[in-house]
């Protein structure tokens, strides 16, 4: 019964890598410059989770310091491509 943590942590990797997989085919296939902005707010906040999953497999609270740094950098990086789709740039 001890594994049950563990099997669920795998299954929850597999649909996170799913995810990411969508998040990037509507990146590329976006039709305007907002859809492909979402999508990449949708990919950074996935790969966080991500990040997540894998420091807890792993057992590292190393790798949840960095994707708080990845959180934070791609807020960053959003308000920056809102702000340039705005003209506000």
């Amino acid at each position: 019964m001890d594994k049950l943590p563990e099997i669920i942590l795998q299954i929850s990797t597999y649909f996170v890598s799913a995810g990411i997989i969508l998040a990037t085919l509507r990146m590329i296939k976006g039709p305007s410059m907002a859809d492909r902005a979402v999508a990449l707010d949708t990919f950074t906040v996935i790969s966080i989770s991500l990040i997540v999953l894998i420091a807890c497999l792993s057992a590292r609270v190393i790798f949840l310091d960095v994707g708080m740094v990845y959180a934070i950098l791609s807020f960053i990086g959003v308000v920056a491509v809102a702000r340039y789709l705005e003209g506000g740039l």
